[in-house]
């Protein structure tokens, strides 16, 4: 005997396993339920022979716990762990530095709501209508108001709540207004946050407006100004909301750590989405940033990173530090409008190309996730609903569909857990669709209404060099194929505003008209307002409309969000979406005539 080597694994106390689904076939069979903390947790010694030494080999650990931080609209290059060099952020970098970093994540749709909606139902969220936002609450459209991820779909929440997981979610959560479509519905046993697609972050400012427009009786009061919520309550909250949905979310750890039984945190923060304000300590640590909208959307971040550490500080203190898996990614890419960079990635937010929907992400878990590796094969948020099935011993329903793929023993052994797979991404505009898919190091690409181009994307990460005219074989092949997936989409269920339903239902777009011709001379090729630099005094439209609901705001008016859209159209001559300065000079000379 040349040594004896320990197996350590945990006891079948209470273990009842679940139906085996396609998740289990090439995982261990042990599903262990979670302790209470690590010290307490019972290990079964096993003695077996081994060739070398007295070295531990590790089985089948406990389920961990789940733990999903997102930003939104977070820029690539806008964290340490990618190259940020202007903005700090220790606590994740140090997360990043002890885990694997995968250079190669992205999320199923370039805009905040339809990406959440695929990774909490692991399916592209075409396939069940779900392509726009939600509309804001100020706009005004009831019928949209009522509507909500799909109530047919089971969440990755209901699959682990249902497996016995304490479930929560913290923060921005854009599915749903009501009641079929709330977090407490769809899975989640604590909610703390806000419903809607954004927020002001100082309570001091957003609610005085909305007291001021509740008492005028106003029945679309902007959700950036609605109350924060805890479980469907209404709460007067006092701190900066990055800072409140941090504290909430170390109250939640503290909750779980005391339950014999692990747990799933949701933890959505709303920066460095717009609006961009920020602490004022906080943005005394960037005062060498010259450019105002780069140091306030620094300075967000910077809040960010200080409430991940608290988080991590939770986990340790409750000794649950080693027992959870944290994920940490964007929704989109970043809007670099609003101080964000994408690099080396092309364009930002709302782009089918990199910087839409390719986002930083990193995977840390000790003694589990392999520690300062990069992973460099695609990974998708599609792909948590199975990974995390299967790693807290969920049962997927029968007759659910996932388009993401369970990818945690591929991504052990530093394997493409997607080898000959595509991933998809496809935006809807007026009248066109930008769409692109991803299969291996090829990528196919169509945006702005011109011709399909392909990209060697492992080796041209920023889509400099169009590689079609050398592969037109390659180009067909991949454009045909995802064509076929658009089969699989069904009508929307709703439009982000009405002025886009119109557009919709006028240009046929349920046909995706020429989207997938090849054939170039059907590409007219248009400019798009975010494709393009804005000289100073342009708007793009969320940026007017952001604009005027705060002047709105600040004079007591009852938000008219039907009506600032118009306005925007009106100013917009030439109809490219960016208000120029000179098309709003024009404009108010034209109203002052007409008053």
């Amino acid at each position: 005997m040349d040594g004896i080597g320990l197996v350590w694994a945990p006891t079948l106390h209470d273990f009842k396993p679940k139906e085996a689904t396609e998740l289990d076939t090439d995982r261990p069979l042990l599903r262990q339920p979670h302790s209470m903390n690590a010290t307490t947790k019972l290990l079964t010694i096993f003695c077996v022979l081994a060739p070398l030494g007295t070295n531990a080999v590790f089985a089948a650990p406990l389920r961990p716990n789940i733990v999903v931080v997102m930003c939104d609209d977070l820029g690539y290059s806008d964290v340490g762990f990618n190259g940020a060099t202007d903005i700090r952020t220790p606590e994740l970098d140090a997360l990043a530095k002890s885990g694997t970093i995968c250079t190669s994540a992205y999320v199923p749709h370039p805009f905040c709501g339809p990406s959440r909606m695929g990774l909490m139902s692991g399916r592209y969220p075409h396939e069940f209508g779900a392509p726009f936002n939600l509309p804001n609450s100020g706009h005004g459209i009831e019928e949209y108001n009522k509507q909500g991820i799909d109530i047919n779909e089971t969440l990755i929440s209901t699959v682990l709540q249902d497996a016995g997981y304490y479930t929560g979610a913290i923060g921005k959560w854009h599915m749903g207004i009501t009641q079929p479509f709330h977090p407490n519905t769809r899975g989640f046993d604590d909610f703390y946050g806000f419903l809607g697609g954004g927020h002001s972050y100082f309570p001091e400012k957003y609610r005085p407006i909305y007291e001021r427009q509740r008492r005028a009786g106003n029945p679309n009061i902007n959700e950036y100004s609605l109350p924060l919520e805890h479980n469907g309550e209404e709460v007067n909250e006092t701190q900066y909301i990055t800072d409140a949905l941090s504290r909430e979310a170390v109250r939640f750890v503290n909750d779980a750590a005391k339950k014999d039984q692990p747990f799933f945190l949701f933890l959505a923060y709303n920066a460095p989405h717009t609006p961009l304000e920020a602490k004022e300590d906080d943005l005394k640590e960037y005062a060498d940033v010259k450019d105002e909208k780069r140091r306030t959307y620094a300075a967000m971040v910077h809040a960010v990173d200080r409430g991940v550490g608290e988080v991590v500080e939770s986990l340790k203190s409750n000794h649950e530090f080693d027992d959870t898996l944290i994920i940490f990614l964007s929704d989109n890419g970043g809007k670099t409008s609003a101080g964000a960079t994408n690099r080396p990635l092309a364009q930002g937010k709302g782009s089918v190309y990199e910087g839409g929907y390719r986002v930083p992400m990193f995977f840390h878990w000790p003694g589990h996730v392999p520690a300062g590796k990069r992973f460099k094969y695609p990974v998708s948020s599609l792909d948590f609903y199975p990974t995390f099935a299967g790693l807290g011993g969920g049962t997927i329903p029968a007759g659910k569909h996932l388009d993401g793929k369970d990818i945690w023993n591929d991504f052990l052994a530093a394997q493409n857990p997607r080898k000959g797979d595509m991933i998809f991404v496809v935006r809807h505009r007026a009248g066109f669709s930008d769409a692109s898919a991803r299969q291996d190091r090829w990528k196919v690409l169509r945006d702005a209404n011109g011709p399909w181009k392909l990209f060697n994307i492992e080796d041209d990460v920023s889509e400099q060099h169009d590689l079609s005219a050398q592969n037109p074989e390659l180009l067909h092949s991949m454009v045909a194929k995802m064509e076929k997936w658009s089969r699989s989409h069904i009508e929307p269920r709703w439009h982000h505003e009405r002025q886009a339903k119109d557009q919709w239902d006028e240009t046929g777009m349920p046909h995706f008209d020429q989207t997938f011709s090849i054939d170039p001379s059907e590409a007219t090729p248009v400019e798009v307002s975010e494709m393009k630099p804005l000289k100073k005094g342009d708007s793009t439209r969320d940026d007017f409309v952001e604009r005027e609901r705060e002047k709105w705001e600040k004079n007591g008016w009852n938000w008219d969000h039907v009506k600032v859209d118009k306005m925007f159209d009106s100013i917009d001559a030439n109809k490219d979406g960016v208000a120029s300065g000179e098309e709003k000079k024009a404009y108010w000379a034209k109203m002052a005539t007409e008053n």
